[in-house]
């Protein structure tokens, strides 16, 4: 047997221990990771539509608020803000969907049982495959990709809020089906959702395209601190608490920022500083190929994949900004 015949056939034993999963349990706890971006968001809402089609009961869930951009999608009114609202009461089945590992879930571990059972759903290349039953695809273009065949396993009849929510996983994940993990199979299945009647270029137009005024004035002031270093091989951007006092901006407005500095010509490595809190800084990765940004995000408590990835680093701006500087010169020599 070939090592493709392998993958698919281990890809589909996979396949049919989530089914089963799902299959055997009841009251569901649904959740996606912190600061959800394009994937999670849709990757949680179509699970909740998944659990609706086989009459399972289930509470979709995150840490704080889902994006404004993606309200358009089934179920996105259904989420529970734990920050807002804590539920009263403890889990025992939990699905986690583009987690690429357990402490991205954040404060929603409290609530799971001391012997809750775990699906763990994701296309992480870093995923530690933590939880106790796993459905990981590395070479998937998005967690909604291996959802999607899921439910195709599962002999579910795709409905027009199930293709929508499949569809956006993948035009987010994929940057507008431009990056290099935009597959054969990712534009059959962008197809298939054409022809059930989704309309790409509206959700294009939604999640791509349209800029709220607090994000086109953050970004105004984001790229007054466009640096580089390393022959300018490396280039980041930086926005600070006061940035986003001054703009009103959400963190749904950060969103798509790290491409500026990726984009510019000969840049290697684009990187986004993102003060989360006095001492905290997140760092957004972007790599143009020839840099394996996920090992470097790894090696900071981080994770993601080769060409995109983030880490935390504590400490200030400048601080957090010369220890990246250092870790990615590395690399670039």
């Amino acid at each position: 047997m070939s090592s493709g015949m392998k993958h698919a056939s281990a890809y589909s034993k996979q396949l049919e221990t989530a089914a089963k999963f799902i299959e055997q349990h009841d009251d569901f706890l649904v959740v996606s990771h912190i600061q959800p971006d394009g994937d999670a968001a849709s990757s949680t809402y179509v699970t909740g539509w998944i659990l609706t089609q086989l009459g399972k009961t289930f509470t979709m869930i995150n840490e704080g608020e889902m994006p404004s951009k993606f309200s358009y999608l089934w179920g996105s009114n259904h989420v529970i803000n734990y920050s807002k609202e804590p539920p009263q009461k403890q889990y025992q089945t939990i699905i986690s969907v583009d987690c690429a590992d357990f402490s991205r879930m954040g404060r929603i571990s409290t609530l799971f049982d001391d012997h809750a059972e775990l699906l763990n759903v994701d296309h992480h290349p870093t995923n530690d495959r933590f939880g106790t039953c796993h459905l990981i695809k590395h070479d998937a273009a998005a967690t909604v990709q291996i959802l999607y065949d899921l439910a195709i396993h599962m002999d579910l009849e795709p409905t027009l809020p199930f293709g929508e929510c499949i569809y956006t996983g993948l035009l987010t994940d994929t940057g507008g089906f431009r990056y290099s993990n935009t597959t054969p199979e990712v534009m059959q299945i962008g197809a298939t959702l054409l022809k059930l009647g989704v309309q790409g270029s509206v959700i294009a137009e939604k999640v791509l395209e349209r800029l709220t005024y607090s994000q086109t004035v953050l970004l105004q002031r984001a790229l007054s601190t466009l640096s580089f270093a390393h022959d300018r091989k490396l280039a980041w951007l930086a926005v600070s608490l006061e940035d986003l006092e001054l703009t009103g901006a959400s963190s749904d407005d950060l969103d798509g920022l790290v491409n500026y500095p990726r984009n510019v010509e000969g840049v290697e490595v684009g990187m986004l500083f993102k003060q989360k809190a006095i001492g905290i800084i997140k760092v957004s990765l972007r790599s143009a190929g020839q840099v394996d940004v996920a090992q470097i995000a790894q090696s900071l408590g981080g994770g993601g994949h080769v060409r995109a990835s983030g880490c935390t680093i504590h400490g200030t701006l400048e601080e957090a900004v010369a220890r990246m500087v250092q870790e990615v010169g590395k690399e670039l020599i």
